[in-house]
């Protein structure tokens, strides 16, 4: 299976290349993961469940990272086991400035076998775009919360808070409107 991608991450690419070798923020943007221990600089030992197609997994693996070019890009590689089956790959992540933040790109190249192997192919790769589209979403989530300054992330709160009110606000006036029409129409009727 091979699959390939990218993303843009509105921070500079030092920033990025720091959280992608954080276990904290690593262990948070991985969908399932329910431990992440860093062995080393270079090897890392991860637990997951995920459900892929029928089956419940979850992966025991070890990371390794080789052709570390700091902060440029590096290769991924790794191996996991579970009880209905295996998966291995490698995975070359690169990090070029574009646009005033840092776009991620990856290419995996990865072989499963065992029970969940005979999924298909297409559920699979489905799954596997998924999980990366989650975990880069995480991942730029967090990143970009960690490098906000605390009064931005207390304005975000703010308006955030505004908008939750104005919503309710809305929902109440909705109501009444519908309170007051029923109220007109059965007037009208009778």
């Amino acid at each position: 299976m091979k699959l390939s991608g990218s993303y843009q991450i509105n921070l500079e690419k030092q920033k990025v290349w720091i959280a992608l070798n954080d276990p904290e923020i690593l262990k948070k943007s991985i969908p399932g993961c329910e431990s992440f221990k860093k062995n080393s600089d270079t090897e890392f030992t991860a637990t997951a469940k995920n459900k892929i197609g029928p089956f419940n997994a979850s992966f025991t693996g070890d990371i390794e990272l080789k052709d570390i070019d700091t902060p440029n890009s590096y290769t991924i590689k790794g191996s996991g086991n579970s009880a209905v089956g295996f998966a291995s790959g490698e995975a070359k992540v690169k990090l070029e400035d574009f646009e005033g933040g840092t776009k991620l790109i990856y290419e995996v190249e990865a072989n499963v076998g065992g029970k969940i192997a005979q999924v298909g192919s297409r559920l699979i790769d489905m799954t596997a775009k998924k999980m990366a589209d989650i975990f880069f979403g995480k991942f730029s989530e967090l990143i970009s919360l960690k490098s906000e300054p605390k009064q931005e992330k207390e304005n975000k709160k703010t308006i955030s808070d505004n908008k939750i009110t104005k919503k309710s606000n809305n929902k109440i006036t909705i109501y009444i409107s519908i309170i007051i029409l029923l109220v007109i129409s059965i007037y009208l009727i009778i």
